[in-house]
């Protein structure tokens, strides 16, 4: 207070409001120089860490630091209303508390755009948090905020114990309220506990549509389909459904592929040209796996041919019909190339049974 008292004496010649009009002006200049200067400390701090950090680190300090320099100029607003006795005791009070409230503000600012900032970032890096951005970026929000909130009315001169003590009554009674929310909720964190789906995976539901994950949300899981649509299905609803999760374990899957030849084909050397055409088709194609061993099964005597099952490996899921394509047009030119003879159907038509004679003579 000294210390202020001699910054007053420099400038008691002049008009208070001029006095206090340069004094702000002075010091905003200052506190705004260093809060240019925290900036620029805070990205070269960690210069030789990783890209990004400290970006997040600047933008989280950037309005924080603004709210700062404007709580410290009404801090010294009210100490020159005090010392000119111009202000009045309201004046100095609200000054005082908007000042505590602009800096509890900055903090709960800062923690949140660096907290979430971090998460968007290492998101990527982890499985965990990628599946579960949306709930803990949710969460965090919240205890940061309800913190700060209560900090807030406590700055103002409002009791929050009594606050505190009701939401314990409060709570079951939106807990009652919200139940089918709160089952979306637990839901959702099941989902990303357990594990089933993963944000990116390609899934199919109970119901038949198909789609990936694109994000496991407070109450629903966003799953966008193949025509460029988005299923939005409930957390509970889908904790308790029975789906096909198409990159899990892996992405890697078998792709099988029927084939019938003529009766009188060498089966031994039909099952040697499959074989060629298949590891070709493997080793050549962008999304065959190269190192598989496929392998032949006959399976049925149909009713015009032999049938057996060819056995591919694509790299992932929508590679499958690439694959499979490439190889039925490949087998098709081989087996023509080789003699190899697929039958068509064949159909006995009994044209007599069907005459008008032949019902004559039954009737008869």
């Amino acid at each position: 207070m000294l210390e202020i008292d001699n910054i007053f004496s420099f400038l008691n010649g002049l008009p208070p409001s001029v006095c206090i009009a340069l004094l702000l002006a002075t010091a905003f200049a200052i506190l705004w120089s260093l809060r240019y200067l925290i900036l620029v400390s805070a990205s070269q701090v960690m210069k030789g860490g990783r890209p990004g950090k400290n970006t997040i680190m600047v933008e989280a300090l950037r309005l924080p630091l603004t709210m700062v320099v404007v709580a410290l100029l009404l801090v010294l607003l009210q100490h020159a209303w005090d010392h000119f006795g111009m202000g009045g005791e309201r004046l100095e009070s609200i000054s005082a508390i908007t000042a505590q409230l602009l800096l509890t503000l900055a903090l709960v600012v800062f923690l949140d755009r660096l907290s979430i900032g971090s998460l968007d970032r290492y998101s990527d890096k982890s499985i965990l948090l990628k599946n579960s951005n949306s709930l803990i970026k949710g969460s965090i929000r919240i205890a940061i905020l309800g913190i700060g909130v209560l900090v807030m009315l406590g700055t103002l001169g409002i009791s929050v114990t009594p606050i505190i003590a009701s939401l314990g009554i409060a709570s079951l009674a939106v807990a009652l309220a919200l139940q089918p929310t709160l089952e979306n909720f637990f839901s959702g964190v099941q989902l990303i506990a357990d594990k089933p789906i993963r944000v990116g995976d390609f899934i199919e539901l109970e119901s038949g549509e198909q789609g990936f994950v694109e994000k496991i949300g407070w109450r629903s899981t966003w799953i966008k389909m193949l025509p460029n649509n988005i299923i939005i299905m409930p957390n509970s609803v889908l904790a308790q459904s029975k789906l096909i999760n198409y990159y899990y374990p892996a992405k890697e899957l078998s792709v099988p592929v029927e084939v019938g030849v003529h009766y009188d084909s060498d089966l031994e050397f039909v099952e040697q040209i499959t074989l060629e055409v298949a590891r070709h088709i493997l080793k050549t194609h962008k999304w065959g796996v190269p190192d598989y061993e496929t392998f032949v099964v006959y399976h049925t005597f149909d009713q015009s041919s032999i049938n057996f099952t060819v056995m591919l490996r694509a790299q992932e899921y929508f590679n499958r019909f690439f694959i499979k394509s490439e190889f039925i047009k490949a087998l098709h030119a081989r087996y023509r190339q080789e003699g190899i003879v697929i039958p068509y159907p064949i159909r006995a038509l009994n044209t007599q049974q069907e005459s008008p004679n032949f019902l004559v003579r039954q009737d008869d």
